[in-house]
């Protein structure tokens, strides 16, 4: 496996602090062998944040690369977890939430934007996960994403 730091360069990606988390909560949280990272959403590194509903005032194309970003912001704070990203032996399980309008039916290809980078940064080994993509009514602030995910790491 290359190492994540040369691949992270090779997608132009550079990773931007940690967010904070934004109520009574930590940003991730480890037991035994397991990173739990929680709920992160489409963050700039200048905090502006990607708002809407995804189906209606936000098409998926522009969702799915909200779902990267989300993805980019995960990785931040694995990094901040875990000091080294090379750490990293398996993506087990991501959540991904979008917020949508009702009849929209496409929120696994929204996701995909966050498990496309992971596979692309980590390779299919490693990055490849299982996954849950759902529909939700509204999401904090109205982002159009939130995504969690279970990280397995070598100590």
């Amino acid at each position: 496996m290359p190492n994540v730091y040369d691949r992270l360069a090779a997608l132009g990606i550079t990773l931007p602090k940690a967010p904070p988390p934004v109520a009574n909560f930590e940003t991730h949280r480890i037991t035994g062998q397991l990173l739990f990272l929680s709920g992160q959403g489409p963050t700039e590194p200048d905090g502006r944040q990607y708002r809407g509903k995804v189906g209606g005032t936000v098409d998926r194309h522009d969702a799915y690369r909200h779902a990267r970003l989300t993805g980019i912001n995960l990785i931040a704070v694995m990094q901040e977890a875990l000091g080294d990203l090379n750490r990293i032996t398996g993506i087990v399980k991501l959540l991904g939430m979008v917020n949508a309008v009702p009849e929209f039916e496409h929120h696994p290809e929204v996701i995909n934007g966050c498990s496309d980078l992971f596979v692309e940064l980590f390779g299919p080994e490693i990055g490849r996960h299982a996954r849950s993509a759902v529909g939700m009514g509204s999401l904090p602030g109205q982002i159009t994403v939130e995504i969690e995910a279970v990280v397995e790491f070598a100590r």
